[in-house]
């Protein structure tokens, strides 16, 4: 058994554990899988317990393939241990025992396309987003456990939204096929109501084992409780401190509350960390204690102190970009990365690294150009210094729809030649379409009219506004937003603050010059295999390491986010969020902060972190925090703008004794209280 040579005390007493259940509080870089492979190969070689009687569920295939070769490679027999996902393991039950449920073993799993054709048969007359809302919100229903006949009302405002998913599922359950969402929901219906199908599995898994647990939500939890037999040896591995997806489904009270479910409970922390230096775990445990809802534990090393984490205070974002960059010319880039909390901070790290010629790669997400919204931008842009433009013409005719289809813009496209190929020539002088096609063509006609009546010259930023207002854009990618839950809004804001500082008579074409020249960078074959910097929002880092982080917009309203800041739940996630970014450096860690920021094409005033405040002084080197005079500007009757909630104005302002607050009304009705200093309130005129 020399696979359990070189464990640590702690991870030694985890692995040999005997009985059940077990909480493992694994802290980051604790070595958690293998704690979780040694323990399989324990209990198969020391205890006897036959492969076939253990279940083992985590998150992700590819983990799941790790586990099962890492535990295959340590004792034979294991290859007939159970290592699935928790979606996989539920078709193979379902497939096995779906019968009672009407199921046959040939069940087919639709996809988002698939849910989104079948919500449309059922409500034809629902717009594409109000369709991919409703499959949304089914989706977290079923992630809470929550049935059609069950009070939906904080899943979704819609009057008729249970009506809409109890149709929804009895159509799939005519034709005989599942959604992800079934594959728990089911499988969780037939445990709790078939006894036979239950004790079967109580006397199959005799040992359950689910990696990642702080990232189960509700529906998984029922799922382990169903599965797990008075006599079964539950074991659960994770971490509360970084419970980070919530806006997945995810609920952290599943690991807090575990020892309450499952009586005697032992809870073995995992503590020693053999990642990071001690300095930047000093700063990790030091931040999170600040979290009231938390089971406890303190990571630390044998590795040292090493250097000192340090903190940089600049005058902008810009400057921030440049300082990031400064840095990346030496040291090794393919250990480096750039963490950010939106996706739309990526644009200003893209263009200095493009000057400075440091290459890079983007996590999770395309580059800032290549992203739908920003060509769709651009795309009108083109075409509105172009009018012959035909592949920025074909690109934004009917985006958002206006009735013209394919058939119709082939017929401008042919007819164009006899109007000088001018594409707004030909759909105002020929007579080509008909119906709606020619009512949409008509509008596109109106509102490229409409634009050259705006000055572009003096604020581009503006200019570019109006373009994403008025073609329609803007509110198009915002119901995306609200659909799938992307930052498409937030990315359209960034191009706009790229834009502002672009003035005279051919601010335009410099803009989309400058544009274009970082496209052609973007598409060098040569950079390939060159080593590059990492850019990445904080969330996409789990799992992650690298020996040098720059964890960037660290300021109030971007970090934690201003909707964030008057929900002390809201602010515990957003602090674990922290804590999971710092625990990414291996040795080299910079904070970074702006005092200003371009904000709806604007300077706005920033102010340090919360967070920052929660950093002990004797870990970090740098810049003092700037001091702040906390002073809103803000009086009762000011008309304001939130980018959020739109135009209103203040009914009253008080003082909590730390912070302003001011309480607005919006032309919604809606009534929100902000504190300025961490919010983006502007200031409006009529």
């Amino acid at each position: 058994m020399n696979y359990l040579d070189g464990l640590n005390e702690q991870q030694y007493k985890a692995v040999t554990y005997e009985g059940g259940p077990l909480l493992l509080l694994a802290g980051a870089g604790s070595g958690k899988t293998r704690v979780i492979t040694t323990r399989i190969a324990y209990l198969i070689e020391h205890l006897g317990i036959s492969p076939y009687s253990i279940l083992a569920v985590t998150f992700t295939n590819k983990a799941a393939g790790e586990m099962r070769d890492r535990v295959s490679s340590m004792v034979p027999g294991a290859e007939n241990v159970m290592i699935k996902t928790f979606h996989s393991f539920g078709a193979w039950l379902l497939r096995r025992n779906g019968e009672s449920l009407g199921l046959s073993s040939s069940f087919s799993i639709y996809d988002d396309d698939d849910v989104n054709s079948l919500l449309k048969t059922i409500v034809p007359n629902a717009a594409k987003s109000e369709i991919k809302q409703f499959a949304k919100d089914i989706s977290r229903c079923k992630d809470d456990n929550l049935l059609p006949t069950h009070d939906l009302r904080s899943i979704s405002s819609y009057p008729e939204f249970s009506e809409i998913y109890e149709k929804y599922q009895n159509r799939l359950k005519e034709i005989g096929n599942v959604d992800f969402g079934d594959l728990i929901s089911l499988p969780n219906k037939l445990l709790t109501n078939n006894n036979l199908v239950r004790e079967r599995f109580h006397n199959r898994f005799k040992v359950i084992l689910v990696d990642e647990y702080q990232d189960t939500n509700k529906a998984q939890f029922a799922l382990l409780k169903n599965l797990a037999g008075p006599d079964s040896w539950v074991c659960v591995v994770g971490d509360d401190d970084q419970s980070i997806y919530k806006f997945r489904g995810a609920e952290v009270k599943n690991i807090l509350d575990f020892d309450k479910i499952f009586p005697g409970t032992n809870v073995i922390k995992l503590e020693e960390n053999y990642r990071s230096t001690g300095h930047i775990l000093s700063i990790a445990s030091a931040v999170v204690k600040n979290n009231i809802n938390r089971l406890g534990k303190t990571l630390w090393t044998s590795k040292g102190d090493g250097e000192k984490p340090q903190i940089k205070y600049l005058e902008n974002d810009e400057a921030e970009a440049l300082f990031v960059a400064e840095k990346c010319k030496s040291g090794d880039l393919n250990q480096t990365a750039i963490l950010y909390r939106t996706n739309a901070q990526s644009r200003q790290f893209e263009s200095s690294f493009i000057r400075e010629g440091i290459p890079y790669k983007i996590i999770g997400t395309l580059r800032f150009y290549e992203r739908e919204e920003i060509k769709d931008t651009l795309a009108v842009l083109s075409f509105l210094i172009n009018y012959r433009d035909e592949i920025a013409f074909r690109r934004i005719i009917n985006k958002p729809a206006r009735g013209i289809g394919k058939s119709s813009v082939e017929k401008i496209i042919e007819a164009a030649p006899e109007y000088d190929n001018d594409y707004m020539v030909t759909i105002a002088n020929s007579n080509i379409l008909k119906g709606k096609a020619k009512s949409g063509a008509e509008d596109f006609l109106k509102f490229i009219e409409y634009m050259e009546t705006i000055d572009h010259k003096i604020d581009l930023g503006h200019y570019i506004r109006e373009v994403v207002d008025k073609s329609g854009l803007l509110e198009y990618h915002r119901t995306q937003d609200l659909a799938i839950g992307s930052g498409k809004v937030e990315n359209l804001e960034e191009l706009i603050n790229a834009a502002s500082k672009y003035t005279g008579d051919t601010a335009l074409t410099e803009f989309l010059e400058a544009v274009e020249l970082d496209q052609s960078s973007f598409n060098r074959d040569e950079d390939d295999f060159r080593p590059k910097v990492t850019l990445i929002t904080m969330h996409n880092t789990k799992g992650l390491e690298f020996d040098r982080v720059f964890i960037t917009g660290m300021e109030n309203g971007l970090f934690p986010r201003s909707e964030k800041l008057e929900d002390e739940d809201e602010i515990e996630e957003e602090r674990r969020l922290f804590y999971v970014s710092i625990t990414r450096a291996r040795k080299e860690l910079y904070f970074t902060s702006c005092s200003k920021r371009v904000i709806h094409g604007k300077f706005m005033n920033s102010t340090p972190s919360i967070f920052l405040n929660e950093i002990p002084e004797e870990y970090v080197v740098g810049d003092k925090m700037p001091e702040i005079v906390p002073d809103s500007g803000f009086k009762r009757g000011d008309n304001v703008y939130h980018d959020d909630y739109g135009s209103g104005y203040i009914i009253k302002v008080t003082d909590n004794g730390k912070h302003t607050l001011v309480l607005v009304k919006f032309e919604t009705g809606h009534v929100k209280q902000f504190i300025p200093e961490f919010t983006p309130l502007e200031k409006i005129s009529y």
